[in-house]
């Protein structure tokens, strides 16, 4: 009798931790501040209702912070990146971070308060660009494919303006942090600014003297350390995220500006 007293004891405190261990179920993920910490916020509480996962954002404010406190644990995810930024970060600082899912397409554009086409632009006229690994490339790519300038080698994802061949109108170049380029925009003729940053400032896609479009490469991303991403926590968030609820939430916040990166 004591014998099945003890054996009852122990299921029961087998199934309280089991309980105790699936109320507990949490992850930090590390997002952006604005519309996409917003995005975020919707699949975070399906994440809840469905799976019982309490997802914790952080916000950050730039582009390398996240990478460095996903490296070092801090995080268990991001979402702010696509694969090319994502697999620059892994080369230059050794990082093993890898893609668990994928978010949307955020098309970068130019944007100009002084003129109203790219043929409008002046002879030496002053160029902002973002200035994290393939961003700025992603926008003298642009620049490229519109006559504007002749990069070396086009297909370079990492092309700065010393990778420029020909510059026959002498634009100016000024490589800014990405959440700056807005602030500076009235200081410059032209500036290349991420949606992500773009639609909080107030700037409309549609307004934009050249930009990507749905096809873009660019998709960005779900990250996490290599060996995670088949995490069950991770993988219930991945699936929170890829819903239509979320893609309802980006199409307010962004009007067009985000593409879901995980349909056909």
């Amino acid at each position: 009798m004591q014998k099945q007293l003890l054996g009852g004891l122990t299921a029961l405190a087998l199934a309280i931790n089991v309980a105790n261990a699936q109320e507990a179920k949490s992850i930090k993920m590390g997002t952006v501040a604005g519309p996409e910490t917003e995005v975020m916020q919707v699949a975070a509480r399906i994440a809840k209702d469905e799976y019982n996962l309490d997802v914790e954002i952080i916000e950050f404010t730039d582009y390398v912070t996240p990478n460095a406190a996903l490296a070092d644990g801090s995080l268990d995810a991001n979402a702010y990146q696509h694969a090319p930024y994502l697999e620059t970060m892994n080369s230059d600082r050794g990082y093993d971070l890898v893609a668990a899912g994928y978010t949307f397409v955020y098309p970068i554009g130019a944007y100009s308060e002084k003129y109203e086409s790219l043929d409008e632009l002046p002879n030496g006229a002053q160029i902002a660009l973002p200035n994290d690994p393939t961003n700025e490339g992603r926008s003298l790519i642009l620049m490229h494919n519109e006559g504007l300038i002749t990069l070396n080698d086009p297909e370079n994802l990492e092309a700065t303006p010393i990778d420029i061949a020909e510059n026959p109108r002498d634009f100016r170049f000024r490589e800014i942090e990405a959440a700056q380029l807005p602030r500076i925009l009235p200081d410059v003729d032209m500036a290349f600014i991420n949606n992500t940053f773009a639609q909080p400032a107030g700037l409309n896609l549609d307004d934009a003297l050249v930009r990507e479009g749905a096809e873009s490469p660019y998709v960005n991303l779900i990250a996490v350390r290599s060996g995670d991403e088949e995490r069950e926590e991770i993988q219930q968030l991945v699936d929170a995220y890829q819903r239509d609820e979320v893609i309802e939430k980006a199409e307010e916040l962004f009007q067009g500006g985000a593409v879901p990166g995980w349909t056909e």
